[in-house]
């Protein structure tokens, strides 16, 4: 890393919930609403966007642990705000406090950790994985 994730540093990402972000067994009256995995997959980039000024070329971050409650629906065509705060920095594992707004409430909150890696090393570990299977 360039330079250590500062505690309080956040990062965020917005978007407008659509039909391919929505759960899929919305009949019988069950309606349309935002699905947890995509929610945690915006919180999850949103940390990424605090971390990735510090990252040097050849770096990326994967997510190590996600502790998220989904408390509140989100219907189709509202906007959602993810806001990663980093709450604790040991090495290259960074700690944040994650949160998602839609236009009325808040509907998530949790922890979530990610990993700086090198992409090389990685992807060498990746490589002899996928060919020992």
């Amino acid at each position: 890393m360039k330079s250590r994730p500062k505690v309080g540093a956040v990062g965020e990402q917005k978007f407008v919930v659509e039909a391919k972000h929505a759960i899929d067994f919305a009949d019988g009256g069950m309606p349309p609403v935002l699905c947890t995995p995509w929610l945690i997959w915006f919180l999850e980039h949103a940390a990424r966007e605090a971390v990735l000024p510090c990252l040097e070329a050849g770096e990326s971050t994967v997510g190590l642990e996600i502790e998220v409650r989904h408390v509140a629906p989100t219907p189709l065509g509202h906007t959602v705000t993810c806001a990663a705060r980093v709450i604790h920095v040991d090495g290259a594992r960074i700690t944040f406090q994650v949160e998602a707004h839609d236009q009325t409430e808040l509907i998530a909150r949790g922890v979530h950790r990610l990993q700086v890696i090198r992409v090389a090393g990685f992807a060498k570990r990746v490589e002899q994985k996928a060919v020992s299977r």
